[in-house]
């Protein structure tokens, strides 16, 4: 079970409730009014608890569990012990997070401004905003209805932030418009300068950052990611995309909706990419490049051309992942006859 010190639990729930929230059909529940009050791990349930299986590598964790309740596919429900309740799906996780999710919800603001926060007079703040303490929030700035502005966060003048949004803790923000139900997790850095110079033998002149961060809905920048304002156009991120911890997104990158940016990954300015682009750890893109939709970049690659829609690439410089692993057979049989 989750710490109350540090987690709200809503419900109980029931077999009923459940099942309309997630779409799952039920099987071996004669009581859809039975309720369950937590969900947890299947290794940590016991008979008041909703769980999930999702992975086959734990399918003994699935027949050995005493959790009263499990999301599975409907190919692993005659593994399942005796008495569990089964809501089966073709989608256990997805269904699990959405069930979590009713039992701890999102917070939203509950209206406090702290003593010890800033806020300017012109700053325009929703209803049941909630400005924590050493919060900093700027001239004509507008925060939307149930938004949390957490310890020392500054929210630089003109910025714009939607309804249902979290700031998290020391980040900062500025030249930016970000939409509804954002989550912006601590240490964050939002809307600074793009990095732009004109280079030369007679030193560098710095190049004016005139454009903004525009955020939509539904996104996620974890902590200490920072996202940099564009030079002239803007810098975009699409609706629903999830940012990682430690990522840098340079000036002008323009992201399309539900793109997935694992950690410490770097994009160059100026390049865009589709939906759904999956870029994974420690990848790096360079600049004014193309990635279509639904492609896909593997850990530590380096990639230096455009990516057609739908591609999966690896290695540095990055190929089709296919002769990617192709290389690394052929280097692995290298060294072993030069040993």
């Amino acid at each position: 079970m989750a710490d109350s010190r540090f987690f709200s639990r809503k419900g109980p729930f029931s077999v009923a409730q459940i099942a309309e929230l997630t779409g799952a059909d039920v099987v071996n529940a004669p009581d859809r009014d039975r309720v369950f009050d937590d969900v947890s791990p299947l290794q940590n349930a016991d008979s008041t608890i909703l769980s999930f299986f999702d992975n086959r590598k734990y399918i003994d964790a699935f027949i050995n569990s005493k959790a009263g309740a499990c999301f599975v596919r409907p190919e692993f429900a005659d593994r399942a012990p005796k008495d569990m309740v089964l809501f089966t799906t073709n989608d256990p996780y997805r269904a699990y997070a959405k069930a979590a999710t009713a039992f701890y919800p999102f917070e939203t603001g509950n209206g406090s401004i702290s003593e010890f926060a800033v806020v300017d007079p012109s700053a325009k703040l929703g209803k049941g905003v909630q400005v924590d303490a050493g919060a900093v929030i700027g001239a004509n700035c507008e925060i939307g209805d149930g938004t949390i502005i957490e310890a020392n966060a500054v929210i630089g003048k003109g910025v714009v932030i939607g309804a249902g949004c979290r700031i998290g803790a020391n980040a900062s923000i500025s030249h930016s418009l970000i939409g509804n139900l954002c989550l912006i997790y601590p240490g964050a850095r939002i809307g600074q300068d793009g990095f732009g110079f004109a280079m030369g033998p007679q030193g560098h002149v710095k190049v004016p950052q005139l454009g903004r961060v525009v955020i939509g809905n539904d996104v996620e920048v974890g902590a200490n990611s920072t996202i940099d304002r564009g030079a002239g156009p803007d810098t975009v991120i699409g609706n629903g995309c999830r940012i990682d911890n430690l990522v840098q997104i340079g000036h002008n990158v323009e992201m399309g909706m539900g793109c997935v940016i694992v950690s410490q990954v770097g994009i160059s300015g100026s390049t865009k990419l589709g939906n759904f682009v999956v870029l994974a750890g420690q990848a790096g893109i360079t600049g004014h490049l193309e990635i279509g939709d639904g492609a896909k970049v593997a850990a530590q690659s380096g990639v230096m051309k455009n990516i057609g829609p739908g591609e999966t690439v690896g290695g540095s410089p990055a190929v089709p992942v296919m002769e990617y692993h192709k290389q690394t057979v052929a280097l692995s049989r290298l060294i072993r006859k030069k040993k």
